[in-house]
């Protein structure tokens, strides 16, 4: 059930410190914006000064509009004095209209519903093979020993990496993205970098079916991409691929194990897992937020935003609106509709969207299959991050149906 938080005291707003992810509670921060101060101007802190928009309508009316609301100059917040990412305006995720549109049409026939299709056999075979692996030991970690590895097979596999390599790229991405120290995750995801450069040199001189082989080939106006916007998009699509799918999956794991009565649903009518998937989307949004910079002076319910602001959306509290969502506290396998803005909206609606849905529901629908129950095998460890929203470790049992 909701929380009314009108009447209670103002809570010190904080949405850059990272134990509130690990050891707090966000969501009594983000009710409050959302019924006080939806458009709110987010003090400096070790992070420049920022708008939080917490609402469902601002955050896609934001998404909506990419000529006022641009992605060229970063999408997520980023420590004073770090500079801007590398990769703006020569990404998918860092460009704006035309250029977005230009580089996501070398991409996007790989992604469509008829594409992922055709792969779904290879599909329930790689999470056939994670589970079978999972049930032979006495207990594992969701995240990383079973939702890590499908969808970074899966994009290792659609990418034209080598199935010798992929255990090597698994090992060099949870040193890139987990929770080592900093010189660990720079130098591992320099060797991320590093497998792709070779291979787009590869690809190069004998291209394949793949989508490394479609950026080294890939034209816009009549011109190739550079050596660089290639790796930078090959990081693009294997970061993409691999990240938020995990989280999503295990983070969902996490809440049929705290709500099982949802669960015993699925398993007893298997139909519902396409909604279920949907629920799972919304309940986790695992992107805590997407930023933008305002490239003019714009009005959002009365305050006033100045060009090169940055403007923030905090998708978890989107997804919880109550003004859009039917108690939207309760984690509803059945929910219908379910507009969430997980996968974004409008001209950077995720592209791999279909295949993020697929992977997640052959994950569910194996284990289902195979008669299995997940059983915590000890406490779930939430991520302190201000940028990915989920569990960084559950401890699980596969076991047989009780």
């Amino acid at each position: 059930m909701s929380v009314d938080v009108s009447n209670l005291p103002v809570p010190r707003i904080n949405l850059v410190d990272p134990g509130l992810y690990c050891d707090g509670d966000p969501f009594v921060q983000w009710r409050w914006l959302r019924e006080n101060d939806p458009v709110h101007l987010h003090e400096a802190t070790d992070y420049p000064a920022f708008w939080a928009l917490t609402k469902y309508d601002d955050v896609k009316a934001v998404f909506r509009d990419a000529e006022t609301f641009s992605s060229a100059r970063g999408i997520l917040l980023r420590p004073s004095g770090h500079g801007a990412d590398p990769g703006g305006g020569r990404t998918l995720a860092l460009t704006d209209p035309p250029r977005h549109r230009q580089l996501r049409g070398l991409v996007d026939e790989w992604f469509t519903v008829r594409s992922v299709r055709a792969i779904e056999a290879k599909m329930r075979e790689v999470a056939g093979s994670v589970i079978d692996l999972a049930v032979e030991r006495e207990q594992c970690d969701f995240v990383e020993d079973i939702a890590a590895r499908i969808p970074l097979y899966m994009i290792c596999s659609m990418m034209g990496v080598p199935q010798a390599d992929w255990e090597k790229l698994f090992r060099l991405s949870r040193e890139a993205f987990g929770a080592g120290d900093a010189m660990t995750r720079r130098f591992a995801h320099m060797d991320i970098m590093g497998h792709f450069q070779n291979l787009a040199a590869e690809k190069a001189a004998n291209p394949g079916d793949d989508l490394v082989s479609v950026l080294v080939a890939g034209r816009i106006d009549g011109e190739r991409l550079s050596e660089e916007e290639i790796l930078l998009n090959c990081d693009n699509l294997f970061v993409g691929g691999a990240e938020n799918t995990r989280i999503a999956a295990s983070g969902g794991m996490l809440a049929f194990m705290e709500h099982p009565q949802q669960w015993r649903l699925l398993v007893d009518d298997p139909g519902l897992l396409p909604t279920a998937v949907d629920e799972v989307l919304r309940w986790t949004s695992t992107p805590t937020h997407i930023m933008r910079t305002a490239t003019r002076p714009v009005e959002i319910r009365g305050r006033q935003i100045a060009a090169g602001d940055l403007v923030t959306l905090w998708l978890p509290s989107a997804n919880r609106d109550e003004d859009v969502f039917d108690d939207p506290d309760r984690f509803d396998v059945r929910r219908q509709p379910n507009r969430h803005l997980a996968l974004g909206f409008g001209e950077h609606f995720c592209v791999g969207s279909v295949l993020a849905r697929v992977e997640i529901r052959f994950l569910y629908q194996e284990i289902i299959e195979r008669k299995l129950d997940v059983e915590a095998a000890g406490e779930p460890v939430p991520l302190d991050s201000i940028v990915v929203n989920g569990p960084k470790s559950l401890p699980v049992r596969l076991v047989p149906r009780r």
